[in-house]
């Protein structure tokens, strides 16, 4: 009777242990989800980050900077003039000497797509740790397109003729392809509705599901599909691993943001109408490749673009801003650059903007530093998420000459890019209000003026160059709205110790779990319903069964 009382006694105890593993599972993917990045619940044409609109800003001296073997240094630098967001390929073209592959390199000189080279995965993590504890933001591109251009093709471990796992009898790829911005790549026809050589994307998905089993558990990291696919190439490319990476991450219990960077530098054109026509696949819009558009017409595109998603607003990403005078690429400079940054967040009412790489951007030079916290140091003082463009309010405006974003009657910005004067529509503010101009190029707040409400103004700024003033109410202080002291703006000192281990999800239990559900892309039709939000359960939007079965996952510890 006694050991019966002990065993009813222990039997309850593992039920009770049972029960609270349970419910802190439940909490923890509470937590997870509410501090995801995620779009804005009050303005989702922006972001939130652990619970708070965040502006994400940066630029940075690589695209790949998970391979730099500065990276500790360089994400510190970035953080401390207000960074807070970084772009990374999944780029292993060698470039500079210091790049690894994904893939172990045998004896004969050959990979085998079958076993990895962990030097390549450790900088990943790393990355992504060094990030996370920055509260620095990651745009991850899956694929890298240049790598598979003639010129990197014959090196790449994906051709046929350099790996043992398949050859080109037993797939679709070819070991010799041209410049893939004139001839296709068999690479990116694999899928089910293209090609569907099962060979090749099996190891694809091995290759994904590789990068998830890594970044599934952190809640920073946005995914871009591929970069800059160029428009002979299907959008079913990219559609089929948006749906594939918000299936695994559903499977997971996680909710992951996605999009497409297309090739098309007209917003307006047929490539980039598959991103703007399909919220149910793509959650945020990317819009680099509008920085090759020049002045006012660089503007009037993204305008045409934020209308367009009027009725679905999502947040539209500038990952990368072209304009370098060491690379003028469609006459852009250091000055297009620059102009694209402040129109692209001032008056673009867009989620985020960054410099590209050197010697296409400014990438983190020392003028990109500058317009980085000058941009921090405004946003601080304005609530931009509660604004939008209106440019309507402005008048004797030169082409190019001013923009403005304003809250009519609470408070308005005005960028200047050349220091003309501009007239500004205040009848809809009653009383006094306080001018700040703020020196962009010296990141220094210059002179203050009053100005009276109920009428037009006539703005000059102090200066030539880059301005831009801050209008608001003379009595109520203005508070830093986006999370500028919270998100990229401190360094981390302290040792950050070694990478968190997988706690309850391993690499091989995660593809384990998930190597044998069947992904099946589904057709597509532009202009559909909005849907429910992506990867909300392990469900596709219309309702069908994605065949994958759910598993645990926790996110790392900070040491």
């Amino acid at each position: 009777m006694k050991k019966s009382y002990v065993m009813i006694l222990l039997t309850l105890c593992v039920l009770a242990c049972a029960c609270v593993q349970a419910e802190t599972g439940k909490l923890k993917d509470k937590t997870y989800d509410r501090d995801r990045i995620r779009p804005y619940l009050r303005n989702p044409r922006y972001w939130q980050y652990k619970g708070r609109p965040v502006l994400l800003l940066g630029g940075t001296k690589d695209d790949n900077l998970f391979q730099i073997p500065d990276l500790k240094e360089h994400l510190d630098l970035l953080a401390s003039v207000g960074g807070n967001y970084i772009r990374n390929t999944m780029s292993a073209r060698v470039d500079r000497g210091f790049e690894v592959q994904p893939f172990k390199k045998l004896s004969n000189g050959k990979y085998d797509l079958d076993q990895w080279n962990d030097e390549y995965w450790n900088r990943f993590e790393r990355m992504l740790k060094l990030t996370w504890v920055r509260d620095i933001i990651v745009q991850i591109e899956v694929w890298a397109f240049h790598d598979f251009n003639k010129g990197h093709w014959e090196k790449n471990p994906w051709r046929p003729a350099n790996n043992i796992s398949y050859s080109e009898s037993s797939t679709t790829l070819k070991d010799s392809y041209g410049n893939i911005g004139k001839v296709p790549h068999d690479f990116f026809f694999t899928v089910s509705k293209l090609n569907n050589d099962g060979l090749v994307l099996a190891y694809q998905q091995k290759f994904v599901d590789k990068i998830l089993s890594h970044s599934l558990r952190y809640a920073h990291v946005l995914y871009c599909m591929t970069n800059e696919i160029h428009p002979q190439f299907s959008p079913e490319w990219g559609w089929y691993w948006s749906e594939y990476i918000k299936d695994k991450a559903a499977a997971a219990d996680r909710k992951v943001e996605t999009t497409e960077m297309n090739w098309e530098i007209d917003l307006k054109k047929a490539q980039q109408r598959a991103s703007l026509d399909r919220p149910d696949v793509f959650s945020f819009f990317e819009a680099s490749q509008n920085s090759a558009k020049m002045g006012q017409q660089n503007w009037d595109n993204l305008q045409f673009a934020r209308h367009y998603l009027g009725e679905e607003p999502r947040p539209i990403n500038h990952v990368k801003i072209y304009g370098a005078d060491t690379n003028t690429w469609k006459g852009s400079t250091d000055r297009h650059a620059t102009e694209c940054f402040w129109r692209n967040i001032i008056i673009g009412g867009s989620a985020s903007s960054r410099f590209h790489r050197p010697p296409y951007g400014l990438g983190l030079i020392s003028k990109a530093q500058a317009h980085i916290k000058s941009m921090r140091m405004f946003t601080g003082k304005m609530d931009i998420f509660t604004c939008e463009p209106h440019n309507e309010l402005l008048s004797i405006r030169k082409e190019n000459g001013a923009y403005v974003i304003a809250n009519p009657g609470k408070e308005y910005a005005i960028y200047f890019p050349n220091g003309d004067p501009v007239a500004l529509d205040l009848n809809a503010a009653q009383g006094k209000m306080k001018g700040r101009w703020l020196d962009i190029a010296q990141s220094q707040w210059a002179k203050q003026e009053m100005l009276e409400g109920g009428g037009t103004v006539t703005l000059s700024p102090p200066g030539t160059g880059h301005w831009v003033v801050w209008i608001g109410p003379i009595s109520t202080p203005q508070k830093a709205k986006t999370g500028s002291q919270h998100v990229g703006a401190c360094i981390i000192k302290a040792s950050l110790g070694p990478a968190p281990e997988l706690q309850g999800l391993g690499e091989s239990a995660f593809h384990e779990k998930t190597k044998t559900a069947t992904h099946n892309s589904s057709s597509w039709t532009c202009r559909s319903a909005p849907t429910a939000s992506s990867g909300s359960s392990a469900t596709r939007p219309n309702g069908e069964s994605t065949g994958f079965r759910r598993t645990a996952l926790s996110a790392p510890q900070k040491n």
